[in-house]
This record gives structure tokens, sequence and C-alpha cells, in this order.
């Protein structure tokens, strides 16, 4: 059954005309780039030092934290931070409002990071907690937007959004080199105790630099929020937000053609839980393994172990062009969403394969980097075809009215792949190479088994997709 009988009539929303912006997308796509970037420098300078921090002594600065205590804190945090996407969808698909909601998560973001300024626990929890909520009013929403910048059928959609991701992993580049350096160097340690500071207090200057991204983001969505007008109309009318008379839209009942849709996100959701239990390691046990089992010097200079944290980004930032004008170039003979989404679950799998070999090095002592310069290469393959690909496919599955909606529930997967991967990281033993090899052995068999049984219901999804491609 074709889109336009599934859906009704007059909730099929025309193509913006605007392609004045980044690479001939609407303006749009540029301010929430922006917002996007400082917004994940914040998350991601936190979180390069947040486990770092954890477990390093009190006399260090650190909380003094075991291995499993922190792992776990990582993974509820990390879960929260997603968690807290599916109301904050709702609360502004019914009452605030993209924009407002946008707005307003970043404000409470921001408040986060300074809270965690003042060196306690009490203030750690205080801080991840409003980081978490803030980030559940932005995260779902502004990407709710960009979908909003294009009709359903716009071939720039999958682009833009591939763009849009470079620009959160611009950020996410930026913010291990700054909120690391800050926490972790030498140099900047010894500046602080010629300054009078104590050294031992440079985690919490890092903490302070993702607090200072978060307000750059917010000085750029207020100054340039004038582009989002028709963006932010077109999500409202989808989802039911009060007008102007301050009456909410009525929602007619969903088709047998949204529950199909619906059905097929839901087992991408699966699978994108298990993508993101692996991808999340990174903060937490690879975290760790770089830190204790990896030679972090360059030509004889040491370099903080959570700069490696940078790779990832780096590699989107190279990669994501070179997969927008792939998927332009192919048009109609790419490479369908469920195809995209298997090989994007195969080569993360490739990636953790790596860690094998390199876990049964440390047996010997401090291993090359190039073994984390390899698995973030492969696993930035997978995420470039599974991730950017996400999130434009559920603003073309999900039926219009549901959209923040079922925007939040998409980042429910990565919030309980978050959690998984915290779970998963308490396994972690500096000083155990077998233990290490069944840790990382064990994520890389069950991805390439997953793959398997991903590569299997292709032909099932295919038919909930209907002509979603």
């Amino acid at each position: 059954m074709s889109e336009a009988i599934d859906r009704p009539p007059q909730e099929v929303i025309e193509a913006a005309p605007d392609a004045g912006g980044l690479g001939g997308h609407p303006r749009g796509l540029t301010t929430l780039f922006f917002t996007e970037l400082w917004e994940r420098f914040s998350y991601y300078g936190m979180r390069a030092i947040l486990v770092l921090y954890m477990v390093a002594p009190a006399a260090q600065g650190g909380l003094g934290f075991d291995t499993k205590q922190a792992a776990s804190i990582y993974g509820t945090y990390t879960m929260s931070v997603y968690l807290t996407a599916l109301p904050g969808g709702l609360v502004a698909d019914r009452w605030l409002g993209a924009r407002l909601a946008v707005l307003l998560g970043g404000i409470v973001i921001a408040c986060g990071h300074f809270t965690m300024v003042f060196r306690s626990t009490t203030f750690l929890y205080a801080g991840m907690a409003l980081i978490a909520i803030g980030t559940g009013l932005l995260k779902p929403n502004i990407s709710a937007m960009v979908g909003g910048l294009y009709s359903e059928k716009d071939p720039r959609r999958d682009g833009g959004f591939s763009l849009f991701y470079m620009g959160i992993n611009i950020g996410a580049v930026l913010a291990p080199l700054v909120c690391g350096y800050l926490a972790q160097s030498a140099g900047f340690k010894s500046f602080l105790a010629s300054r009078g500071f104590d050294p031992a207090g440079s985690w919490h200057w890092g903490f302070g630099a993702a607090g200072v991204g978060m307000i750059l983001g917010l000085v750029v969505f207020v100054r340039q929020r004038g582009r989002l007008t028709q963006a932010e109309r077109r999500v409202e009318k989808a989802g039911g937000v009060a007008g102007e008379d301050g009456a909410a839209r009525d929602a007619q009942k969903l088709s047998a053609g949204d529950w199909k849709r619906i059905a097929a996100i839901f087992i991408f959701f699966l699978f994108t839980i298990l993508f993101w239990a692996a991808y999340e390691q990174k903060g937490a046990s690879l975290n760790l393994f770089a830190a204790k089992l990896v030679n972090t010097e360059i030509f004889g200079r040491p370099f903080p172990s959570s700069w490696l944290q940078s790779l990832t980004p780096l590699y989107v930032i190279m990669l994501a062009p070179l997969f927008t004008i792939l998927w332009g170039r192919m048009g109609d003979r790419q490479p369908s969403s469920p195809v995209k989404f298997t090989l994007g679950m195969l080569f993360i799998g490739l990636a953790y394969l790596l860690m094998i070999p390199a876990a049964m090095l440390t047996a010997q002592g401090k291993v090359s980097p190039l073994w984390l310069v390899g698995l973030y290469f492969l696993e930035v393959v997978g995420e470039m075809c599974l991730s950017p690909v996400g999130l434009s496919l559920v603003t073309k599955l999900a039926p219009l009215k549901l959209v923040g909606i079922m925007m939040g529930v998409w980042f429910l997967a990565a919030s309980l792949g978050s959690k998984l991967a915290g779970y998963l990281s308490g396994f972690f033993v500096a000083d155990n190479p077998s233990t290490l090899v069944r840790l990382y052995g064990g994520i890389a068999v069950g991805l390439l088994i997953a793959t398997g049984v991903l590569a299997a219901l292709i032909p099932t999804l295919r038919r909930l997709m209907g002509r979603v491609r």
C-alpha cells in the first residue's frame, strides 16, 4: 500500500524550497548543525573524563571508585541521557514545541556541567542528573527538527542527516582534546600549581570547559532561531502541539500501514541496542584500556589517554562526506536501509575482533595505540551505515503525528545499549589478559551472530516498510 494511501492526505507535508544552507540544504540545517556541534562538545568532553575521574584515587583528585562501580554509574548515566529522550519528545510534541524544548534543554545541560565544577560526589550526581534531563529535552527534538526541514520524499534527507551527524562529530573531536587536556595533562597541572591552584582539581576544569561549550551552542541557537520557524511548524503539525488558539490538533487513528512501519522500527530498535552496547565501550572499558594498557606516547612525548576518543569522531568527519556523496550518486540504486543496518552490525563486529589479539598482547606490557586506531576506524564504517541512516529512517517510518515520540523511542535503544555497555565494562580487569579476551571476544561474536540474524530478516523488514527504503 502506498504512502499516500497509508497516511491521511491532510498530514502529508510539502517539501521546503530552501536550499541556501550547507551543501544546498535548508539554512536551518546550518543552525542545527552548530547548535548540536557545541552540545555534543559538552557531552563528549564530560564523558571522555568521567570514568577516569571516578576511578582515580583521592590523592589524584578522583573519587577512588573501583572499576565495577564506576562502570555501573557510567552505564546508568549514559542510559539516563538517552532514556529521558522519550518524555522529552512527548513534552515537545504536546506542550512546549521543538524550539522551546531545545532551548530549555540546553540551559539545563549547561547548569549540569557547571555543577560538576564543584568537587564532591553530591555535585557529581546532581550534575549528571541535570545533563540527563536537559539532553532528554534537546536531543530528540533537535533531530526531529532536522527531519522537519525536508519533505518525506526529499532526496536530500539522508544527506542532510549525514551532514548533521558530521556536526555532532566535529564537537566530539574537539571535546576530548580540550577537556582531556585540562583534566589529565601534566602541562596543565603544572600551570595550575604555578598559579596557586590545586593540580588535583584539574578534572573540574575539564567539566567546566564542557559547560562553556553548551553555552556557545545556545548562543548560536538563539541568534539564528528565525531560520527554524517553518521546520518547527511541520513538526508541530505532525505532533499535535497546541496551535496559536491554544487548542491541540486532533490526531487521527493509526492505519494498518502505520503499525507495520512501527513494527519495522521496533526490529531495528533491537539490533541498535546491541550496536550501542559495543559502541559505548569507548567511554568505559576502552577508556580504561587506553589509560592502563596502551602506550600513550607519540615520538617519545606523552599525551592524555582520553585523546584517543577523538579518533572515532575524526573518522566520521572524514567519512561522512564520502557517504553523503556515495548515497547521493547511487540514488535509487543505493542499498536499502535494512542492508545498511546489516553492514553496520558487520563492521562493528569485525572491529572488536581486533581486540582479541590486542588483549592477548597486554600480557607482555603496554600495547600500541594502533590497535585502537584500527578498531575505531572499522567501528566508524559501521556507524556511518547505521546511525545517521537510523535517524533518517525513523523520521520516514514514524507516523507524522508521532515523530517526536518515536524519535524518543529510538534514543531508548541507545539508552538500553549504554546501560548494557556499562554492565559489560564492569568485567574489565587490567591485569588479566584472558578476562579481556573473553570480554572483547564475546562482544565480537555476539555482534556477528546478530548480523546473520538481521540479514535473514531483510525480506520481512522490506515488507513492513512498504514504499520506504
